[in-house]
This record gives C-alpha cells, sequence and structure tokens, in this order.
C-alpha cells in the first residue's frame, strides 16, 4: 500500500464540501438531532442554560428534563400510510432473472429487501429533506454476464444523507435533459481514517485520508464502465434548489426545541415552589427539612435574621397550556391533528374530514416522489444488467384515511331510519366492508337477491291474480319456501290452491 504526501490544504478540499454544503450542514445537523433524540439531542445543547449556572447544575437539568420526539411520531405516522400497501412493481417485459429476486430480497448486500430499504430512504428524506441512493456493481474482472453470475455479482444500492454527500453537480445536456456528472461522497469513517468516493461519467476515484497523519494513505482510480454517475436525489418535496429538497420536520423541530425547554420550566417551577431558599449569614446553623432547628448567634443584628426566599414563579398551568399550544401547531403544521394521539376526540366530523384530505395530499406527493425516484434507480440498476428499464413502478396514490368510529355511528343512524330493503341491504353492505369480510358473498349467502326483495304484496289482489302470480313463481323455478319469504303474506295452502287451479285449467 502507498503512502502518498500532500499538502493540508488538498486534504481541506477534500473532506469539505460545497458551499452550499458548508451553508446547510449546521441546519442538517440539527434536524437528524431533533429526530434521533436521546442523548444526542441532549448533548447538542438544546436545553437554554441559565446565567450563572453551572456545568453540573446544568447537566443535571439535561437529565431531568423528558423530551417529547414529535419529529419522530410525525415521520412515523407518515411512513405507516406510506407503506401500508407495497409498492406494484411490474417487470414483466424485462423478465424476473435470479439476479432481480435477489435484488429485491437483499437490496443493499446487508439483508435488507428493497421495501425495507425504501421505507428507510423515505424516512431520511423526510428528515433532511432529501436523500441520495447510489446503484453500484462491484468490478471483479469478469468478462461476461455469465462470468459475474458465478461469481455472485449484481448491482446492490445504498443511500446518503446529505451529511455524507460534500459536493455534486448536475449538467443539462443537449437534449435539454439535466443529469448529475459529479458526485464527492463519504462513503466510510472510521477513526482517523476516512473514505472519500469521487464519481464521473469516466472514473471512479477512491482515497483513504488519514486525517491525524495529514496524508492520503490511498488512492484508487478505476474507469466507470456504466457512463454515467449513478446516484439519484430523493426529494421529499422539491426546492428551488437543485440537490436540496424541504424538510418534513424543519419547523416541527423548532416547536419541539420550545416544548423541550418549557418542560424543563415545570420541573424547575414544581421544585423552587416546593423547597424555597433559605437566606441567612455564614454563622446561622440551619437543619433541613421539616420542624429543622435554627441557631442563630446571640448577638445576631436583628436586620440579619434568616428568611424564605419565595419563588414567584410562573403558573404551571400556564406553562402546560403554552405546550399544548405548541403540540396543536405541530399537528397542523403535519397535519396529523386527526390521526395523532387524543387530537381526534376534540375534532369536529368536518374539521377532521378536512384534516384527512390535506395529509391524503401530503401523503400523495411524497409517495410521487418516491415513485420517481425508484423508477431512476431501476433504469440505473439495468443498465448495470445491460438492458433498458421498461417496467412500471406504482406507489399508493391515494390513501383511504376515514374516521371509522364516525363512519359507524353514520351507518348505525341511517338503518334506524331506513325503510327501503335496497337501502338496508347496502348499509349492511358497507358495515361488512368495516369488518374485513367479503360483503358479496356474505350478503349472497344470507340474503335473497336484490330483485327478490322488490316483489310487491299481493294483498289487495284479487284471488285469480294472487294465484297467477304464484303460478308464475312456480314456472321461474322459485321453491315454496322462497316464495314464502318473499310473500308472508301467503299460506302454503294459498300456493297449493293456486297449482291446483293451474292443473284443472291445463
Amino acid at each position: 500500500m502507498n503512502v502518498i504526501d500532500t499538502l493540508s490544504d488538498e486534504l481541506k478540499r477534500l473532506l469539505a464540501g460545497n458551499l452550499l454544503y458548508q451553508e446547510y450542514y449546521d441546519q442538517w445537523q440539527y434536524l437528524l438531532e431533533s429526530y434521533m433524540g436521546g442523548s444526542e439531542y441532549r448533548d447538542a445543547g438544546h436545553l437554554t442554560r441559565y446565567q450563572l449556572e453551572t456545568d453540573s447544575e446544568y447537566r443535571a437539568r439535561l437529565k431531568s428534563t423528558p423530551l417529547e420526539n414529535h419529529c419522530s411520531s410525525v415521520i412515523q405516522v407518515y411512513n405507516s400510510f406510506l407503506f401500508r400497501e407495497e409498492p406494484k412493481r411490474d417487470f414483466t417485459v424485462n423478465g424476473e432473472t435470479f439476479e432481480l429476486e435477489q435484488f429485491l430480497r437483499d437490496a443493499d448486500m446487508d439483508g435488507r429487501s428493497l421495501n425495507q430499504f425504501m421505507k428507510e430512504v423515505s424516512t431520511w428524506s423526510s428528515v433532511f429533506g432529501m436523500a441520495w441512493i447510489i446503484v453500484t456493481k462491484p468490478n471483479v474482472g469478469a468478462v461476461t454476464l455469465a462470468e459475474e453470475q458465478a461469481q455472485g455479482v449484481r448491482p446492490y444500492i445504498s443511500y446518503l444523507t446529505p451529511l455524507v454527500v460534500l459536493d455534486w453537480q448536475y449538467e443539462r445536456l443537449p437534449n435539454g435533459r439535466v443529469q448529475i456528472v459529479y458526485i464527492r461522497y463519504m462513503e466510510d469513517a472510521t477513526g482517523d481514517l476516512v473514505t472519500l468516493k469521487e464519481w464521473t461519467p469516466e472514473t471512479i476515484k477512491t482515497t483513504v485520508v488519514d486525517r491525524k497523519k495529514d496524508k492520503i494513505q490511498e488512492e484508487i482510480i478505476e474507469v466507470n464502465g456504466l457512463g454515467r454517475v449513478p446516484a439519484v436525489c430523493v426529494y421529499n418535496g422539491r426546492s428551488v434548489i437543485r440537490g436540496f429538497g424541504i424538510s418534513d420536520i424543519a419547523d416541527i423541530a423548532n416547536q419541539q426545541k420550545f416544548i423541550f425547554n418549557a418542560t424543563s420550566e415545570v420541573e424547575q417551577s414544581i421544585r423552587m415552589d416546593s423547597h424555597p431558599s433559605l437566606v441567612k449569614t455564614p454563622e446561622t446553623q440551619a437543619g433541613i427539612g421539616a420542624g429543622s432547628i435554627i441557631h442563630m448567634p446571640e448577638n445576631l443584628d436583628p436586620g440579619l435574621k434568616p428568611y424564605l426566599l419565595e419563588f414567584g414563579s410562573a403558573s404551571v398551568d400556564s406553562i402546560y397550556q403554552a405546550i399544548q399550544h405548541a403540540i396543536e401547531s405541530i399537528d397542523k403544521m403535519a397535519n396529523t391533528g386527526a390521526v395523532r394521539a387524543t387530537e381526534s376526540r376534540t375534532m369536529s366530523g368536518v374539521a377532521m374530514e378536512t384534516e384527512f384530505q390535506l395529509l391524503n395530499a401530503r401523503l400523495s406527493e411524497k409517495a410521487d416522489n418516491l415513485e420517481l425516484a425508484e423508477e431512476q434507480m431501476w433504469d440505473l440498476w439495468f443498465q448495470y444488467q445491460g438492458q433498458s428499464w421498461l417496467g412500471e413502478i406504482e406507489y399508493p396514490g391515494s390513501f383511504n384515511i376515514k374516521d371509522t368510529a364516525s363512519e359507524i355511528n353514520q351507518l348505525s343512524t341511517a338503518k334506524n331510519t331506513a325503510t327501503d330493503p335496497r337501502v338496508l341491504a347496502r348499509i349492511d353492505h358497507h358495515i361488512l366492508e368495516w369488518m374485513g369480510e367479503d360483503a358479496d358473498l356474505v350478503l349472497s349467502e344470507t340474503q335473497a337477491p336484490e330483485e327478490e326483495l322488490l316483489h310487491p304484496s299481493l294483498e289487495g289482489l284479487s284471488l285469480a291474480e294472487q294465484q297467477t302470480h304464484i303460478q308464475e313463481m312456480v314456472m321461474e323455478g322459485i321453491t315454496n319456501q322462497e316464495i314464502l319469504r318473499l310473500h308472508p303474506e301467503l299460506t302454503v295452502e294459498d300456493i297449493v290452491s293456486a297449482m291446483a287451479v293451474a292443473a284443472r285449467t291445463n
């Protein structure tokens, strides 16, 4: 392994990102900490420090302040709807090969299926506004596809967060299409060693940097046989800057930070109200706890006698009201007021339906962006296999978000007021669908066909007209039991009498 000396400024250039990366890095780091929560969030110092507060006091306050992670909660709600149904993929034209089946089961050579991989990509694109997918294929020196298959070589994918993508460039081709022509990212970071990867349409450059020794430890340049930069930017929502997206939690993170600090104020207010400070001179000896004794010097000035310093803090209830308002603001920004926590209990039916529609529109946009990114990914994957991508990908376009309890109450009210058999049958059909049953099958087994329900009553008709109708039903193959069910006003004797008349006539 050759060790190549280099200048420090060259190392800084390799490890530093472009101007946009440097500008947005702190914001991305803040979004990551807000999503991760836990020790990462506490160690980042998002809890405002009091003046004159010591390090030990600040650490104690950090440990005693819980975090309500709304950023993670909102993203989990989105993903639960997005991936409730698996995307539909059609490979009929390209053909389902062994390599394709392996890829669907293990997309990243790390055991994750393609659906699981895309769910993680959706998560990180929601956090940062975008994520990157790299499609690559190991170069083992094989000449033919058969040799690659014999060695188990196939394309695989990996995702990158914006924190590790240092530089990228797009270029508009003569046909008007915009295509990425350069990307540089940190592939691995282990201790002082950092592995950088640079892609261009012509070359693939791998550089191992030893930051401690200020040297490039290894540099490998390969030919890019694909002729393209195999990178796909997965947008959560497109911004005005190419390669940048709109995060789902950019504003939610600020509200979460406010709630974190307000929760600390609640704890501090309770402590200070319960344990007021005792003001005394150094010579005065005071015990701790209820009924404690205070020993004062005999010659102590009366103006220096000990006293309790009451804490005139804000009401805890007012702080909780501010926290609740912040949570409501989060639900409005995320359109999750009808599905998160207990908010659905306090919303009207119209407000809830509107919230569902807004959430459905947001989820549909996210699904369209994932679908587009996967199409671009498949185009690169099949190009590695020497084919053109001719298949189809379809993510769910509509998310049937309903308030089931409200809908069942409406059906119950409608059933109590309806009298038409056709309306009652339709209500039963909806109820069976809500129960997860095959409504058509159940109704066909328990009810007569809908046209049979329409038989008018024979009351008021003459005896001859009643007998004629009975004879027609018998000729249609309707049994005596079915005739009695359709016409409760008839008896078995009526049917026998009508058939006897028909026999005498014939």
